[in-house]
């Protein structure tokens, strides 16, 4: 059998089923924003391969830290040993986040970084003896990951797990802020949040939210100010925040992390994604001195979490050279580069009669169409263009890592731009 009979018949991909008529693409090599397709094509990549390859493929910085570090050691278990890359990547993330977040947990994946995030609110209200905190507030049109815990506080209506939603823990669903980017809130953003907060005092152990940019749930830009506010809200009735900054997070949005924005911080807070600059997989959840005593403090003493991978050497050590590689790049000028060209040269598709709207924050350009796209047809124009960009539902949206040039960023955005013309 060749690659493409095993790939179809016996491999199953993101959202896909088996035997699906939605095609596949085989990279066989890549290197800086291009994927190197096994008929010979290159296609200069629009989506960061999900968000994780700011700095690109191949990149010869991060190659030698890994080489560097394979040759030590490739994996150890957590428990009860440590190790250099870890400590390293440790100091440097206490360095960058938000200040009171002094204690880090490493999982694999962002959606276990959110369940353990979930669990460490839980247990911090255990140990405080307030054992009936056990559901969380969350936005609609969230995205949270695709675990159980992580399911049941994203969209529970439209979102891609409304199938599970009879099975999954009962949360609290609220509106998604109305007020956009760049402007105040309005009142009426935080009127169910507070009536929530208040009439749940007794049950709420958190509430959850991707700071700034609503992710795959809908690629949302909404106002830094309601984050403030709603940041007062939760204090005020006594109600854990955990801002998931798995998507946003390293730069994305234009600040180093989204919740920057608002100048605030949260109790909890989740990253994944670019943390190793998308070559392995490593996700983190950082939290405050007190929730950590307290859960250090109660019942059984220790947190209730540890997987078999956790900081994983290898991992730990690609997240090091990407966080130098970050900051030690013109990485604001490279951001603020892309939203230029963005806002500039996408903004003509909102003239055209199948686009609702479009939206460019940081790295981010969104195109929201009227209609969900053909993702067949859609993904194979954009191959034939040259340009590698996945859309989702009404959703067309680009993604490019930083290290982008002027010529592949106006060839990214020109084939966008015409196919969605021509659709």
């Amino acid at each position: 059998m060749n690659n493409q009979t095993i790939d179809q018949n016996y491999i199953w991909h993101p959202y896909s089923a088996m035997n699906s008529d939605l095609p596949t693409y085989e990279v066989v090599s890549a290197n800086g924003v291009r994927l190197k397709l096994n008929d010979g094509r290159e296609l200069i990549d629009g989506m960061s391969s999900w968000w994780c390859m700011i700095h690109g493929y191949n990149h010869p910085k991060m190659n030698e830290a890994l080489e560097q570090q394979i040759k030590k050691v490739s994996h150890v278990m957590f428990g009860g040993l440590t190790h250099n890359p870890a400590i390293k990547l440790t100091k440097k993330l206490i360095e960058i986040t938000p200040t009171p977040l002094q204690n880090i947990f490493y999982s694999d994946s962002g959606s276990v970084a959110v369940e353990v995030a979930m669990k460490m609110a839980i247990q911090y209200w255990v140990a405080k003896g307030q054992k009936g905190k056990q559901h969380f507030i969350s936005l609609r049109s969230g995205y949270h990951g695709d675990t159980f815990a992580a399911m049941s506080v994203s969209d529970p209506d439209t979102g891609m797990h409304s199938l599970f939603k009879d099975i999954l823990p009962q949360q609290i669903h609220i509106k998604k802020p109305m007020s956009r980017f760049g402007h105040s809130c309005n009142d009426e953003d935080l009127v169910e949040l507070e009536q929530v907060l208040k009439n749940n005092i007794d049950k709420v152990a958190a509430f959850i939210i991707e700071p700034i940019v609503q992710g795959a749930g809908g690629m949302w830009f909404y106002s830094a100010d309601y984050l403030i506010k709603a940041k007062a809200l939760c204090e005020k009735y006594n109600v854990l925040t955990i801002f998931d900054e798995i998507a946003t997070g390293f730069g994305r949005t234009g600040s180093l992390f989204a919740c920057e924005h608002a100048n605030i911080s949260p109790d909890i807070m989740c990253i994944g994604k670019a943390l190793t600059g998308g070559y392995l997989t490593l996700a983190a959840t950082l939290t405050t001195d007190e929730v950590a005593n307290t859960i250090d403090k109660g019942n059984p003493g220790v947190f209730m979490h540890g997987p078999t991978f956790m900081a994983n050497p290898l991992a730990c050590a690609a997240a090091v050279a990407s966080i130098d590689l970050l900051l030690e790049s013109n990485w604001k000028s490279n951001i603020q580069y892309i939203e230029k060209n963005m806002t500039e040269k996408l903004n003509i598709c909102s003239t055209f009669a199948n686009v609702e709207e479009v939206r460019v924050l940081g790295a981010i350009g969104v195109i929201e169409m009227k209609q969900a796209v053909d993702m067949s047809k859609i993904t194979q124009q954009f191959v034939d263009a040259g340009v590698w960009v996945r859309p989702f539902g009404k959703l067309i949206y680009l993604m490019p890592p930083y290290i982008i040039n002027n010529n592949d960023l106006k060839k990214l955005i020109n084939a966008v731009v015409k196919i969605i013309k021509n659709l």
